[in-house]
């Protein structure tokens, strides 16, 4: 799945992102918000404009807004709980 079809709400991991659909430094910034593989995530809320961007993204204990472009560019995965997060 990727980020810009994920439930507002509901919690994923980020498996993996395509930097090469991404300018650099935003590539950049990205990452130093902390937006990167293995990195937990949720979507607070959408914006209000046509193609719902942006995209408030829930990182750690930061809000960050993101394009609905960069959104397409992160494949998700569910995270791992319990005794499957210990392996």
């Amino acid at each position: 799945m990727l980020l810009d079809q994920l439930p507002t709400g509901q919690r994923a991991e980020i498996a993996a992102i395509d930097w090469s659909v991404l300018p650099s430094d935003e590539g950049k910034r990205l990452r130093a918000l902390g937006v990167d593989e293995g990195a937990s995530v949720s979507i607070r809320h959408r914006g209000i404009f046509f193609g719902r961007d942006p995209i408030a993204l829930s990182i750690g204990r930061m809000t960050v807004a993101i394009r609905r472009a960069h959104a397409r560019a992160i494949t998700l995965r569910e995270p791992k709980f319990g005794a499957e997060a210990a392996e």
